[in-house]
């Protein structure tokens, strides 16, 4: 199903089973760079998904042979020739990015990037703001905006909230690319799978998360995001009024009944 395009071909694809949708990045021959119109596909389908119960889990992928290698640094530096050298629409842009990016955490639904090839500046930043992350084997991620005068500062703020800081700043101060399993052991992905089979265990991490009730994930969710931003006296607090709040469910209510009536027998 296409959720956005330009002229015939959709720039973003979503595909709709058991629960889980799959979105995919659909500009392969620009390596999937994020264009205004690509950003405002994505806005509009996280729109989208977060008022949309039938989906439990999302899936985030891309066609051709990369990720996403950030932004559309042809399409910015056509912003250049406008009176105030294109200020105005970089400052619109980057806040659209950010509020894409921020839509992630704020899904009810846990977002799994599934990456192939590179993902590099917002590419990278897309996969630190999803939930979980899948790697191919020949994924690379960087923050390589400091080789050509761009410090990659809108993506620091997902990558330092996934890395220990020494090793974002590494990345962010280096542009070195990292591969699939130095990614996995920086904490950028979760897991490192065969070449070409990201797509296939992000879509089964997926279909596990969907089979949980949907209220208790997106509960649990949204009380691991809000704390993160907590002092720790305050995110106990926070989180034991959450934890009363799920008791009370039904599904709790079931799940620890059918659970004790099983551990008795």
């Amino acid at each position: 199903m296409p959720v956005s395009e330009t002229g015939p071909t959709p720039l973003l694809l979503r595909a709709d089973r058991d629960g889980v949708a799959t979105l995919t990045l659909n500009r392969p021959q620009a390596r999937n760079a994020l264009s205004l119109a690509l950003l405002e596909a994505l806005r509009h389908a996280f729109a989208g998904l977060a008022e949309d119960g039938s989906v439990r889990a999302v899936v985030l992928a891309a066609s051709g042979s990369a990720f996403c290698a950030g932004h559309d640094l042809k399409e910015m530096t056509g912003y250049r020739a406008e009176a105030d050298r294109g200020a105005r629409r970089f400052e619109a842009l980057f806040a659209l990015c950010s509020g894409v990016m921020s839509a992630i955490p704020a899904l009810p639904q846990p977002v799994i990037a599934a990456v192939e090839g590179v993902a590099t500046a917002a590419g990278c930043q897309l996969v630190a703001s999803c939930d979980l992350a899948v790697a191919g084997a020949q994924a690379r991620f960087a923050t390589p905006g400091v080789q050509i005068g761009l410090f990659c500062s809108t993506p620091m703020v997902a990558l330092s909230r996934n890395l220990s800081r020494k090793a974002a700043m590494r990345m962010l101060l280096t542009a070195e690319m990292a591969d699939a399993e130095e990614a996995r052991r920086l904490g950028l992905v979760n897991e490192v799978v065969e070449a070409g089979c990201a797509l296939a265990a992000a879509q089964a991490l997926a279909a596990g998360i969907a089979a949980r009730n949907p209220d208790t994930v997106r509960m649990g969710k949204r009380a691991f995001y809000e704390q993160l931003e907590m002092p720790l006296a305050e995110a106990y607090a926070h989180t034991g009024r959450v934890m009363t709040e799920n008791m009370l469910a039904r599904a709790a209510e079931e799940g620890i009944g059918a659970f004790l009536a099983n551990r008795n027998r």
